[in-house]
């Protein structure tokens, strides 16, 4: 008898909507209930991490996850923390100290729904359930567990995202030149990218110094590319589109690619990082498959 036919895999789009609805229920899973006191705040971290955005950061993690042959069960644990670490920038980022944002994914932004208190304080318990989660999992050698955390750590504080987002803040209103530009989103938005990509590796069997830096070269364009995309959809996109407020970078002064490059060129440098993104990837062949369709995506993406 032949052996049977292996099932074919899933498209993109099949193999992108089971990650979400399972990331979506490990989230609920490893958030605290919504009936536990206080209720409140445990009720505005659920609000502003569940239900809502396209989990690009978890999509990253299972799909490096592929190149080492990680389990699920760890890519879970993994991609939970990144996307609680995400939900808590969005919450401080939205604050009217911060960016004064009143829509995010389509709905009232958290200060909006539970007041600034009430935000301040989901973002701050949601970025300690990330370190709580990643800590308490049962993810195997001690040692790699702790570069895990050490890697989380590293990309959500001062060298990492909140160090973008003070960046951010002091250039409103100023010119920012390409490489004091690059820096700040390498930080604000490229960090935690990179830390998704890092914990997907972890998660699984052991790479090699080369595959490692491949790896990063590829989270670094990537993050980037994601940066870029992000401000030409600003000023491209509707508000109803995007799920939140459309050019609101412009109107705040805010540097942007669109605004130091115009939008023309920065849509050939989005092409030119796209390109440098899928280079990095050649050395691991058909196992980076997923990275290459989720970098499209990235690419192409229309909100």
């Amino acid at each position: 008898m032949n052996a049977a036919l292996a099932p074919p895999a899933p498209s993109f789009d099949e193999w992108m909507a089971a990650v979400q609805t399972r990331v979506e229920k490990a989230l609920s899973r490893h958030l605290p209930s919504a009936e536990a006191l206080p209720a409140r705040l445990h009720q505005a971290m659920r609000y502003s991490c569940l239900n809502g955005g396209k989990r690009v950061r978890p999509l990253l993690a299972f799909a490096t996850g592929e190149i080492c042959a990680a389990p699920g069960e760890k890519l879970e644990i993994a991609s939970c923390a990144v996307e609680m670490i995400h939900a808590y920038s969005l919450v401080h980022d939205d604050l009217p100290c911060m960016d004064n944002d009143v829509l995010r994914r389509g709905r009232p932004t958290c200060h909006v729904e539970y007041g600034e208190a009430g935000a301040l304080l989901a973002g701050d318990a949601l970025q300690t359930q990330a370190f709580l989660l990643l800590a308490g999992a049962d993810l195997g050698v001690p040692s790699v567990q702790l570069e895990m955390l050490r890697c989380l750590a590293h990309a959500s504080g001062s060298l990492g995202m909140a160090g973008g987002q003070a960046i951010d803040l002091d250039a409103a209103g100023h010119a920012l030149e390409l490489p004091e530009l690059e820096l700040m989103h390498a930080l604000k938005t490229g960090a935690l990218i990179r830390a998704a990509v890092t914990l997907g590796a972890l998660c699984g069997e052991s790479l090699d110094d080369d595959a490692r830096q491949a790896l990063d070269r590829f989270a670094k364009r990537a993050g980037l590319l994601f940066q870029v995309v992000d401000d030409i959809l600003d000023c491209t996109a509707s508000t109803v589109t995007l799920g939140k407020t459309a050019g609101k970078d412009s109107a705040a002064d805010k540097a942007t690619y669109v605004g130091l490059l115009g939008l023309e060129r920065s849509r050939e440098f989005a092409g030119q990082l796209r390109e440098q993104a899928l280079e990095s990837l050649r050395p691991f062949g058909d196992r980076a498959g997923r990275l290459v369709e989720l970098t499209d995506f990235i690419a192409r993406r229309r909100f």
